[in-house]
């Protein structure tokens, strides 16, 4: 699964889906840094199958519908990485089995 990781993405979520067979790139990588969520959209869905982020208001902010794009939103505590790593597990196992156009949360109260 070739997974986009927005700006907010620790490099530690990049280097555990690696260790877990899963392509990636950050927004910096990619050269997207600094697009607003619409445009990064239109942009990612054409060379990514799933963005992986923590924005947890994306889909609210966003029309999703119709979109080819999957979706993984970690929500934890805070963006600190002690609160995200705990959900970097789960986060890899969704990448095993999301669909195009999933929007899937992953972590607390989730």
């Amino acid at each position: 699964m070739s997974a986009l990781i927005d700006e907010c993405g620790p490099s530690a979520l990049k280097h555990f889906l690696i260790e877990h067979g899963h392509a990636r790139l950050s927004l910096q990588e990619a050269g997207w840094a600094g697009k607003e969520n619409g445009e990064l959209l239109a942009l990612a869905e054409n060379k990514f199958d799933v963005r992986v982020t923590i924005d947890t208001n994306l889909r609210y902010q966003q029309n999703l519908t119709g979109r080819r794009i999957a979706i993984v939103i970690i929500m934890a505590k805070s963006n600190r990485l002690e609160h995200l790593a705990q959900h970097f597990p789960s986060c890899a196992k969704v990448l095993d089995q999301i669909n195009p156009g999933d929007v899937v949360y992953v972590g607390d109260a989730a």
